[in-house]
């Protein structure tokens, strides 16, 4: 290296390794607060509250509006701190997160966004299995998909909440870009194409105009779909990027869901009642009298108390009689008093009345 150019770098290259001693130092700090704050929450009989969804969304608002205008990115901010924070809930006792796995699935990238990598994972075969093993107590948490922006709701997702105890306490978005994945990249010998029904969906166009002729077959998750082609030189996938990593697999092409803004959203779910953090947003499921005008009369309640519907949705009851669910999500929380009134004459009015949860807003 030039030594005039290694001598202006190594001042720079001796700060940053200074300003990292500080910043670990720091982070030391912070672990030994967090062993205390646990140590308080067993005094006080609180020791399997381990995760605060409102206090941890407060933490990265307040630095995200205390680094505004600075040089370090305000998505950085977000996800340092989610790591951070989920390193030292992780001293307190080990968070399990159930999601539809195997590994390298969308569902397992939105989980650890959203509860960091200091967590144990547990992989499910089915959105079913994830709400069962949260509600039979062998995952604390889950991540379920709840809608696309290109294919609509999740509809198995949908249903297993309207039955479900679970709660939800948190939501993340991520942007889905898919990719066709093979074992060698030689697709001569392919005569299938494996992936989840909604990435076949999201990928339709795309599939019709480069690979017409070749099936197409509904696997449980695309990760599931990339390690069923790992293993069968006459079967592509379709899958994220970590799949192909994971499952060793060439990219045949990258980004091929027809909608290049193509995003999902997921619901993290529960046993946590969370509290109010500022920017909040409630979900829930009603259903009205079969009756003109109902649809109206249900959603009167809130112009009246002045809040805001950010998703309606309606899904067939399933009972023959053209019976409909409304999902619906208002911004508020349950306890600011607007949102209360307003949803108790929801209820009073509703045939099925349903809060699935209050919770930070992404």
């Amino acid at each position: 290296m030039d030594k005039e150019l290694l001598a202006k770098l190594l001042p720079l290259r001796n700060r940053i390794d200074a300003i990292d001693e500080q910043i670990l130092q720091l982070l030391n700090q912070r672990a030994q607060a967090a062993i205390e704050v646990g140590e308080v929450k067993h005094e006080f009989g609180q020791q399997d509250s381990i995760l605060k969804p409102e206090r941890e969304a407060q933490i990265i608002r307040r630095l995200e509006e205390l680094n505004a205008k600075q040089t370090f990115p305000k998505e950085g901010v977000h996800a340092v701190w989610a790591e951070i924070i989920s390193a030292c809930r992780g001293l307190e006792r080990g968070l399990v997160v159930a999601y539809l796995g195997p590994e390298g699935s969308f569902s397992e990238q939105a989980a650890l966004e959203f509860y960091g990598h200091a967590v144990q994972k547990l992989p499910c075969v089915s959105f079913d299995e994830v709400f069962r093993a949260v509600e039979a107590g062998r995952a604390d948490v889950g991540m379920v998909p709840v809608e696309n922006s290109t294919e609509g709701a999740v509809n198995r997702t949908q249903d297993l909440l309207l039955s479900s105890t679970l709660k939800v306490h948190g939501e993340r978005t991520i942007p889905i870009r898919h990719s066709l994945l093979h074992k060698t990249g030689d697709l001569s010998s392919v005569d299938r194409i494996y992936g989840h029904p909604q990435a076949l969906a999201q990928c339709y166009q795309w599939l019709s105009i480069n690979y017409p002729h070749l099936e197409r077959v509904p696997a449980a998750s695309n990760s599931e779909a990339a390690r069923l082609a790992s293993l069968d030189s006459n079967v592509a996938a379709i899958a994220g990027l970590p799949a192909a990593l994971i499952y060793q697999l060439e990219v045949v092409a990258e980004g091929i869901q027809d909608d290049a803004n193509n995003k999902t959203r997921f619901l993290a779910i529960g046993k946590i009642a969370t509290a109010r953090s500022g920017q909040d947003q409630t979900s829930l499921i009603f259903a009205v009298p079969n009756r003109a005008g109902a649809v109206l009369d249900m959603i009167t309640p809130f112009a009246r108390h002045g809040v805001s519907m950010t998703r309606f949705e309606s899904r067939p009851a399933r009972t023959g009689q053209w019976e409909y669910y409304f999902y619906v999500d208002i911004l508020g929380h349950i306890e600011e008093e607007s949102v209360a009134l307003a949803l108790k004459e929801l209820e009073d009015q509703s045939s099925f009345f349903k809060i699935l949860g209050s919770y930070p807003m992404q």
